[in-house]
């Protein structure tokens, strides 16, 4: 990692607020390049919290693009952090805030473009949900915004989001959701938002609605993610659409590439946790400062730099391996594996995939083995061959399938099996059966019937190496990352018939390199020493008597930081599924957060203690959430949310 001592302009920074409709002031962050000439803006716009959530990381990317001459501005949106208003629509899966948060947005973008040192030229970007808000206001087209660059966004909530997987409820739901109620419980602070923060603390709070409950109201894809959903048709900007290849958020880089025309698009893939990808370890990382620098000249300020003669998609390989694809999609032969053997029950415990990992791979953290779970589903296994063999693109899986219930899911792993055994995760597909014919719409399963189903994977950017072979793994469960079928007993897969298709582009793509990774000075956040023996990341517990699995993540590191404004800042996060083998409404997921903002030089100390619970049973999915708020000794906010809501696709 370079830390760059010397840039084109010295910078300064200042704190302000923006104004936007409705008489509403957001808070702001601006770092700009001293000059007298007007420069481009760049906008990162969030509901995570600029003076403490995400301060390291902005220090990090804001002052390095302002020191090469542009005025990068760090806003939170309404009702978050520092800003004024209520959190509006926090259940907006790909808009944190709603409508009213994508309409601020564009208030935000004219008011940067008439700024005196502003050319009139702005371009938005973000990481997570602030990425999901640059695709979608990029999507309301207004006139100043030039260029986007979205980093593991969602473009397309239902598919994409991690809430909801072929119309099965995922883990992501209620992990997604905790997240939200602790960071929108949090309060204004003090030292930057003034003697009314609690008063805007006390508004906001009213305010405040568990996400889930309103996800689980949805679950076919209907309005509410139709609405979220970013049409390319409706994109002016050029889109530069990041994402690792362990998530679910590939898929929304391989749709804008469909979508958008080709010369305002462009999307690169690699082996990144969900975080901005210069920010892991060698030799994965890349340089996305430099870049995105590229991006924003090119788009920004009209330099011919070779960005329009980029491949439309390049991919790094966990080695460190760059390669491009000149066009979206490419050339392709369909690489076609027929299944074949006698019919196979498939009913695994469902606790199987509790040891997969999470959906979402924390920082260097690589996919597990499968090979625990591969011995619980139907296997085929079809040799690589004498030649490397790369999947680029979505895989599909053609299954014929009978079943005795009226609900149940097919989950289709695609492995790459190593010649000593070990079998790595390349992609996962689940298709909830009552979504056969499309997740717009849910239709049991005719007990006794044999039908044919397109379960289709996601994305996958993999080579695999002669003497490996290409493993397809079909089960029924895959707890926790989704939900087990009410009374699923499984179903037959009849291999005649069945057969896996893979998108095997013509060529190998094209040599490139990506830059070398290069960030601005860190912030200087400490962490006081403690001799406690920090907890485990994730704990997995078997009770062999009960047949119960149950697995223990945090999230997040435990502990307390300090930051250079004096503020400490303490975090703690469990989150705790469990599932009995033969049970499928035995399964619970339960989330907590416990949240301390500490100024001690000012006696302010606020406490934010979130409970999640989400569990089932044959007919209804139960949620409950719980928010306590304390300044000081003092509950400001006790607030318990409880549903029961109808289990609609099974």
């Amino acid at each position: 990692m370079r830390h760059r001592p010397q840039f084109p302009h010295d910078v300064r920074r200042d704190d302000i607020r923006i104004p936007v409709r409705h008489d509403t002031m957001l808070y702001a962050r601006v770092w700009r390049p001293i000059t007298s000439d007007p420069v481009p803006a760049l906008l990162e716009y969030s509901p995570e919290r600029l003076t403490d959530a995400t301060a390291p990381r902005d220090a990090r990317r804001h002052p390095w693009y302002a020191g090469h001459g542009y005025a990068s501005v760090r806003v939170d949106v309404r009702g978050h952090g520092n800003s004024g208003g209520g959190p509006g629509h926090p259940a907006s899966a790909g808009a944190p805030g709603g409508p009213a948060a994508l309409a601020d947005a564009v208030d935000v973008i004219e008011w940067l473009a008439t700024r005196p040192w502003c050319t009139g030229r702005t371009g938005m970007f973000g990481l997570g949900p602030a990425g999901g808000l640059a695709l979608r206001t990029a999507g309301l087209a207004p006139e100043p915004l030039a260029a986007v660059v979205a980093v593991g966004a969602d473009g397309d909530p239902y598919e994409d989001g991690g809430c909801l997987l072929g119309g099965s409820v995922a883990e992501g739901l209620l992990s997604r959701s905790a997240d939200a109620l602790s960071s929108v419980c949090r309060p204004p602070d003090p030292a930057y938002a003034g003697p009314s923060w609690r008063a805007m603390w006390l508004a906001r709070l009213e305010d405040v609605e568990p996400a889930a409950h309103t996800w689980l109201a949805h679950q076919i894809r209907d309005d509410f993610w139709e609405r979220q959903t970013v049409a390319g048709s409706s994109v002016r900007a050029a889109v530069l659409a990041v994402a690792g290849r362990y998530g679910p958020h590939r898929d929304t880089v391989l749709r804008l590439l469909e979508e958008l025309p080709p010369d305002r698009v462009r999307g690169l893939i690699g082996p990144w946790p969900p975080a901005y990808p210069d920010e892991g370890a060698p030799p994965a990382a890349i340089g996305l400062l430099p870049e995105t620098l590229r991006w924003w000249d090119h788009h920004l300020k009209g330099v011919d730099n070779g960005v329009a003669a980029d491949p439309a998609l390049r991919v790094r390989s966990p080695g460190g391996h760059d390669t491009g694809h000149r066009v979206w999609p490419p050339r392709a032969t369909p690489l076609r594996h027929p299944l074949h053997g006698a019919p196979r029950t498939v009913d695994p415990p469902q606790s199987t995939g509790a040891e997969a990992g999470p959906l979402l791979l924390p920082a260097g953290r690589p996919p597990g083995d499968q090979r625990a779970d591969d011995a619980y589903a139907a296997c085929f296994d079809f040799p690589a061959g004498a030649e490397p063999v790369t999947v680029l693109g979505r895989p599909r899986v053609v299954l014929r399938l009978r079943l005795d219930v009226p609900h149940g899911q097919a989950v289709v792993r695609l492995c790459d099996l190593a010649p000593d055994g070990s079998s790595a995760p390349v992609t996962t597909g689940v298709l909830n059966l009552a979504a056969r014919h499309g997740t717009e719409r849910a239709h049991a399963w005719p007990a006794g019937a044999a039908e044919e189903v397109v379960v289709r994977l996601s994305a996958a950017a993999h080579t695999f190496a002669p003497g490996h072979r290409i493993r397809l793994a079909v089960g029924s469960a895959y707890w926790p990352w989704v939900w087990p079928q009410p009374g699923s007993a499984g179903f037959v897969l009849e291999p005649e018939g069945s057969r896996l298709e893979l998108p095997v582009p013509d060529g190998p793509g094209e040599p490139v390199r990506l830059p070398e990774p290069e960030l601005f000075e860190p912030l200087g956040v400490s962490a006081p020493a403690t001799l406690d023996e920090p907890p485990p990341a994730r704990l997995l517990i078997r009770d062999p008597a009960a047949g119960v699995w149950r697995q223990e993540v945090r999230p997040e590191p435990a502990g307390t930081r300090v930051f250079p404004d004096g503020l400490e800042l303490t975090e703690e996060a469990r989150e705790i599924r469990s599932v009995q083998e033969r049970d499928p409404h035995s399964a619970r997921a339960h989330a907590e957060r416990t949240v301390r903002l500490h100024r001690p030089e000012s006696g302010w100390d606020v406490t934010v203690e979130t409970r999640s619970d989400l569990s089932c049973d044959a007919d209804d999915f139960l949620v409950r959430d719980e928010a306590v708020c304390r300044d000081g000794r003092e509950i400001v906010f006790h607030r318990t949310w409880e549903r029961r809501i109808p289990r609609l696709t099974g």
